[in-house]
């Protein structure tokens, strides 16, 4: 079994990213150091608020696909679940 992982990230200024990986340390460290470009890179939404893991990755892919179609306040709903004082997640992964 291969694991995988539904995660949010956000940014300083608000924005919120929806992403799924098959290795949540190493996607980060590719968001914090903007190793890929896109929208995450683009608006340093490397903050990790949330994350989910499933034994397979088609299980976290439905995950992302339906916490992307939710509502901002959904999206911030859940993160509070488990990170009610929206705290970077990540901090202390890596020596950056």
């Amino acid at each position: 079994m291969a694991e995988a992982y539904v995660y949010i990230l956000g940014n300083k200024g608000g924005m919120l990213y929806v992403g799924v990986t098959n290795n949540l340390e190493r996607r980060l460290y590719e968001h914090k150091t903007k190793a890929t470009s896109g929208h995450a890179s683009k608006f340093s939404i490397d903050r990790l608020l949330y994350f989910e893991r499933f034994n397979h990755i088609v299980d976290a892919i439905a995950a992302e696909k339906q916490i992307k179609g939710w509502t901002r306040e959904k999206k911030l709903a859940l993160i509070q679940e488990q990170n009610p004082k929206f705290k970077d997640l990540s901090k202390g992964w890596f020596d950056l």
